[in-house]
């Protein structure tokens, strides 16, 4: 294991500590106040500066985020409200979005509130706020490399309308700041599910400020609203109470994914803060090009909703009656299932 600047045997760190705790890991653990009562968490600690708590109360999805004790995600003023106090009717959703490094919009319906002729879907659909169950920790020494992964399962189903299941697994490394998701969406009924889905990742403050460089893979960048300018979606700034919010679409080129498969986006922080400190860091986010062939950004430079969303998603943000004028949304047949892969590296 490579861990502060050296290389370790098991039995060499073992010798140092009374358990693996004490270096990094996984920890399960109930918050107790206010909205917040009953959510779950489970703290991963990869022992080599990056912290993150998984939400399984709400989707599998990522709250708090931080490297080397200062945050890179963008925490909502909601907290990680339990979803008990869920409003999924219109723009509820804004309400109980906790934000932090992942928010996960699908499984049926992305965007805004919209109707069809099978229902009525609000904002960013119900994966968000859907506790998961099968919940599996797990901490195992290979050779002398600790993985860790936390698995789970999100069920979005209806009676006489569509069952659809998501199985999702992060994994690591002790001592390796690496997130892998991998995530499995099945259409577990017996007539084809209409499935939208959307990575919602939110970066905030001190990863992001005036000195940040936004970096996109190669793609086709259209404004979803005329008004937005096309020159301002690579670049940051100061809080401004009267800014407004800018949604971008870059379209994925071929030659966007890696050999793997992989499209890459970054942010760049020259001077990010480590105590009385400061150094370069660099957090990329991968996904799989061919599943998620098109980035969502959301730039919102407000002052107390200072946030940049870089989405990796199947579809666009305007509401699944939209998605369907365009000839979508994706149909799953009964039976099949499509994999998501996407990984967080902070150097």
């Amino acid at each position: 294991m490579r861990l502060y600047g050296r290389n370790w045997t098991r039995r060499e760190l073992e010798a140092r500590i009374g358990q693996i705790g004490q270096i990094g890991g996984i920890r399960r653990m109930t918050l107790t106040e206010g909205k917040e009562a009953g959510t779950e968490l489970v703290r991963v600690r990869t022992g080599a500066g990056l912290a993150f708590d998984i939400v399984p109360s709400k989707g599998m999805d990522v709250s708090l985020a931080e490297a080397w004790g200062s945050p890179i995600s963008w925490q909502s003023p909601n907290g990680d409200v339990h979803p008990m106090h869920y409003e999924p009717e219109g723009a509820g959703w804004l309400r109980t979005a906790s934000g932090g490094l992942l928010m996960t919009c699908g499984l049926a319906h992305v965007g805004a509130a919209s109707d069809d002729a099978s229902g009525s879907y609000g904002l960013h659909g119900r994966a968000h706020h859907t506790p998961a169950r099968h919940i599996c920790l797990r901490e195992e020494w290979v050779g002398d490399e600790l993985e860790w992964s936390v698995s789970g399962t999100v069920e979005e189903s209806s009676l006489f309308g569509s069952r659809l299941k998501l199985t999702r697994e992060y994994s690591g490394r002790l001592g390796d700041n690496r997130i892998a998701i991998r995530d499995r969406v099945e259409n577990v009924g017996f007539r084809p599910a209409p499935h939208m889905m959307l990575y919602h990742f939110n970066f905030g403050f001190p990863l992001l400020d005036e000195q940040t460089a936004i970096r996109f893979p190669s793609a086709r960048c259209e404004a979803r609203d005329a008004q937005a300018p096309l020159d301002r979606h690579s670049t940051w700034e100061s809080p401004a109470a009267e800014a407004s919010e800018a949604v971008y679409y870059h379209h994925l080129r071929e030659e966007a994914a890696d050999t793997d498969g992989m499209a890459e986006a970054s942010l760049h922080q020259p001077s990010f803060p480590m105590g009385d400190a400061a150094r370069p860091v660099t957090v990329r986010l991968r996904w799989s090009a061919d599943t998620l062939p098109m980035l969502v950004q959301w730039r919102m430079p407000g002052a107390g909703e200072h946030v940049l969303g870089l989405e990796p998603s199947n579809c666009k943000v305007e509401g699944r009656a939209a998605e369907a004028d365009r000839g979508g949304p994706l149909l799953l047949p009964p039976g099949s299932s499509v994999i998501y892969k996407l990984e967080l590296i902070v150097t």
